[in-house]
């Protein structure tokens, strides 16, 4: 496994960057399509497109620590297979839908199959020596970047020839990514680190309470769970917001996100590498999640289109934040149960992702509304920086108390 670890981390970053690629081409359109089919305004369709972001995220909550423990029983490979012709499945729901009920049809599909990334996580975590997998899943986070420089670029440019077109070259990417993992991507997962797969290990509940079972990454995983539902601010607004406040058509919006791509490649696939060994995991993780609480703030009072791109620098260099704190957290797993802890925090991600767009969105759709009390299109990106914050203080009290475990705890 050490002698092909290299080629199979190039495998499995060609693999997330073409699925990431088909995802962020339908980004730029997604608001005129709801738009389209609901023959509502844009502060209307971001509360729409929060609550189908939210059927995916409940149906990936239910089915991903299922996908999670067949992984850890019959290997990576097929699981991951599976998921991908689930995305490709959804992507034509997409371009075909009549109804918005299409819609949510399409986004529950992909959810039932969507363990792509979790999946991916343990692929990387099965290849990875323990001290190496924080800069390792830091891959993940670089394919995020490249696909999110190609994807959504691609996208505001098939945009133009129809809102439907850019599903249907999802759908074929998906596909031409099935192909490639079914035909060069090797099992990663060595026989002897298999188990029997367990219905009790398996029901989205019993995944979280699986975390249960290192009661010394409680702390970072509620910290995780601030960071994932902060994040979708950014993540279901930044189409929304771009339109709202700066005007923008779909191409622009698209190659706004290729620009936050290409610093996010830059940072998790470059300077990740640099930085955790310089500072280590832990400050990596201070240092990167304040940058990600300021760079969010500045979002929220941008004023004109190319701040946007200015306060990108300071929001994406926090990139380095998130793959330390996954690395801490993988290290306290054995390798048979990397699949399981991906799962559940798979599943974590979802609980998160069933709160965090309907939150932002309704938050964005409340606040700039014509009966909105104060108008702050602004307001989700504030939340979620007070959220990183808070998520910075829980992850510095944790690592504090794992090494003085001697100091007693403050009572109020």
């Amino acid at each position: 496994m050490k002698s092909t670890g290299k080629a199979a981390l190039g495998f499995i970053f060609v693999t997330i960057l073409i699925d990431v690629i088909g995802f962020g081409i339908i980004i730029p359109v997604m608001p005129d399509l709801i738009m389209s089919l609901g023959h509502v305004d844009n502060s209307t369709a971001s509360n729409i497109g929060g609550w189908m972001l939210t059927a995916y995220a409940i149906m990936q909550f239910i089915c991903a620590p299922i996908l999670g423990n067949l992984s850890d029983k019959y290997g990576r490979r097929p699981v991951l297979l599976l998921s991908l012709l689930g995305f490709a499945v959804d992507y034509l729901f997409m371009a075909f839908a009549p109804t918005l009920a299409w819609l949510f049809v399409g986004r529950i599909i992909a959810g039932i199959t969507g363990a792509s990334f979790t999946t991916a996580s343990a692929y990387i975590a099965d290849i990875s020596e323990p001290e190496k997998r924080a800069q390792n899943f830091g891959i993940i986070g670089a394919a995020f970047g490249m696909g999110f420089i190609i994807g959504p670029f691609i996208g505001g440019l098939l945009g133009g020839f129809g809102v439907r077109v850019p599903f249907l070259v999802c759908a074929a990417l998906t596909m031409l990514n099935f192909l490639y993992g079914y035909f060069i991507l090797p099992e990663s997962l060595k026989k002897e680190n298999r188990r029997e797969f367990e219905w009790k290990r398996a029901n989205p509940i019993g995944s979280l309470m699986h975390l249960r079972k290192y009661p010394s990454i409680s702390g970072l995983v509620i910290s995780l769970v601030f960071i994932y539902i902060a994040s979708h601010a950014v993540q279901s607004n930044w189409a929304y917001y771009g339109k709202e406040v700066f005007k923008w058509d779909s191409t622009h919006i698209g190659i706004s996100l290729g620009i936050v791509g290409a610093m996010v490649g830059l940072v998790q696939g470059v300077l990740i590498r640099k930085t955790i060994p310089m500072f280590g995991q832990e400050k990596s993780i201070y240092f990167g999640f304040l940058l990600y609480a300021i760079g969010m703030f500045l979002f929220g009072i941008a004023t004109e289109g190319w701040m946007m791109y200015a306060f990108c620098v300071i929001y994406c260099l926090g990139g380095i934040g998130n793959p330390a704190l996954m690395g801490v957290i993988s290290n306290h797993v054995p390798p048979n149960e990397q699949g399981e802890l991906q799962g559940a925090l798979t599943s974590l991600m979802s609980v998160t992702a069933v709160i965090g767009p309907p939150l932002m969105t309704g938050l964005f759709s409340y606040f700039t509304h014509k009966s909105a009390p104060v108008y702050m299109p602004g307001a989700p990106f504030f939340l979620g920086a007070v959220m990183i914050l808070i998520a910075t203080w829980i992850a510095y009290r944790t690592l504090y108390k794992e090494k003085h475990p001697s100091v007693p705890q403050q009572t109020t």
